[in-house]
């Protein structure tokens, strides 16, 4: 399963690595970036996806 981030659609909010900061963490301006590429761990799942639901841009996804 792989993550992805549309940083286009990112506004800042920091709900992505607040809930998940072993997947994501922000850049010198506070927008997301990842911290994985490729595959994601599978045990950071379920940190993937309070990520995915915690952001009110929808700019992540999980992909199979």
């Amino acid at each position: 399963m792989k993550l992805e981030l549309a940083s286009d659609r990112c506004v800042g909010h920091g709900q992505c690595y607040a809930r998940a900061p072993e997947l994501f963490e922000p850049d010198d301006d506070g927008y997301s970036i990842l911290k994985v590429d490729g595959d994601m761990p599978p045990e950071q799942e379920a940190n993937a996806r309070a990520a995915v639901n915690s952001c009110p841009e929808y700019a992540i996804n999980l992909v199979d």
